[in-house]
């Protein structure tokens, strides 16, 4: 996300179209009206992105606190967004020291810095990005903290290029202390971003049509628990409150494909295989303690590949050997285009859960470089019903009380 402030460019796009002047003057005069923690310094400075997201879901980001985990340049990426978007505070934390291997694709290092520990000294660049932001420092080894109450203090949880049992690990603790957990790698040409929000509720505002929502079902994942209306700018808008509820990596690890593509052979058909080498090297660190295969490794890897494709019940033809060698190949590597890439989907998506403002990420993103695909595959086992709607929690969601209406609207699916 880009640094916004008013002379950034012409107001952001809202819903397809752009505010009037008078609109805009109108929404940060109101804006001023309605913060009572944000100066008005702020207000001029993220004038966009509260024209954008609204002053509320500003104020959620700004008193965010955020904990990054292993700071390499995915890494990087994540905290730049982060920080120039306005957030509370954010500690990054690394035991690691900075490698001339680290140079090449993380920008808040520099020769200077080999030797010193990698959180230590990307922090100074990190504070400069955004004055307004506590940018903290964890120089040892997180996995050590094993207390929940530890992780509670953070608003979201995020660790980058770390191995599958410690994504697990600090999945696990995040659950424990009910915060929002997100882990990513970049591995040369590939990736990918892995969401577990536990229970998440969110609002998606639009146009009211004549065809009206009721609450319920919407997928496996996701349910329908509110609806409300407000007038603007001359226009009925809807505000639709839906919940995602979440499965731990671990699970996801051994989740079938949505039902949705397992019964379409034709689908089945499109699912990228990078998917069962992600899972394929989940796996294998699984086994081996966090080790990443080699090319000495390649003909058992190779095997492990293809029984997860089968656990997928994906057609054998759509797993090529090149694929399996170049997945093997790039591990472990960075590449700036595609950590800047998966570093900003990452980042915009931990401010959309902040404010409670449009669909996360449910549940896997992947990024595949040779194909410039980023699919999105929900790896869920088979959920019992969503939980008990409290009305008080929707109306502090959504700043209404909960309206349900009486027809189901149409069904989608991520992935």
């Amino acid at each position: 996300m880009a640094h916004d402030t008013a002379a950034d460019g012409p107001p952001a796009a809202t819903n397809g179209t752009f505010p009037a002047e008078d609109d805009a003057a109108g929404q940060t005069g109101a804006a001023i009206a309605q913060a009572d923690t944000i100066s008005a310094e702020e207000i001029a400075l993220y004038d966009r992105q509260i024209r954008l997201w609204g002053v509320q879901a500003q104020e959620k980001i700004r008193t965010a606190n955020i904990l990054l985990v292993s700071i390499k340049a995915l890494a990087n990426e994540v905290a730049k967004n982060l920080v120039l978007a306005g957030i509370g505070s954010i500690t990054l934390a690394d035991h690691e020291v900075v490698t001339e291997d680290d140079l090449g694709a993380q920008f808040f290092v520099s020769d200077a810095d080999v030797g010193k520990n990698r959180a230590e000294a990307a922090a100074p660049q990190v504070q400069k990005l955004n004055p307004r932001v506590n940018v903290n420092v964890i120089a040892r080894d997180i996995r050590t903290e094993t207390d929940p109450i530890f992780y509670a203090a953070y608003d979201v949880i995020i660790a980058t290029d770390l191995h599958f049992l410690s994504m697990n690990e600090l999945n696990s603790l995040a659950r424990l202390a009910n915060r929002p957990f997100y882990a990513g790698s970049a591995h040369g040409f590939y990736g990918f971003i892995f969401a577990d929000l536990i229970s998440h509720d969110f609002v998606v505002e639009r146009q009211k049509s004549n065809v009206l929502t009721r609450t319920g079902r919407e997928s496996s994942t996701r349910h329908i628990i509110a609806a409300s209306t407000k007038k603007e700018n001359g226009k009925m808008i809807e505000m639709v409150t839906k919940r995602e509820i979440y499965t731990q990596i671990l699970l996801a690890n051994t989740s079938p494909l949505p039902e949705e593509i397992e019964k379409s052979p034709r689908r089945l058909r499109k699912v990228n295989p990078l998917l069962t080498c992600v899972r394929a090297l989940w796996e294998y660190q699984r086994e081996k303690h966090g080790v990443y295969p080699s090319l000495s490794d390649l003909a058992s890897f190779t095997k492990l590949a293809m029984d997860k494709h089968k656990e997928l019940k994906l057609p054998p033809e759509t797993l090529k050997d090149d694929l399996i060698r170049n997945f093997v190949q790039n591990l472990g590597s960075e590449l700036a285009p595609v950590t800047a890439f998966l570093g900003g989907q990452l980042a915009q998506d931990v401010i959309n859960v902040l404010g409670m403002r449009e669909q996360p990420i449910q549940n896997l993103m992947l990024f595949d470089g040779e194909t410039s695909e980023g699919p999105i595959y929900a790896l869920h086992p088979i959920f019992e019903t969503v939980p008990d709607v409290d009305p008080k929690a929707v109306k502090a969601v959504t700043g209404v009380p909960t309206v349900p209406t009486n027809v189901l609207e149409e069904a989608t699916f991520v992935g």
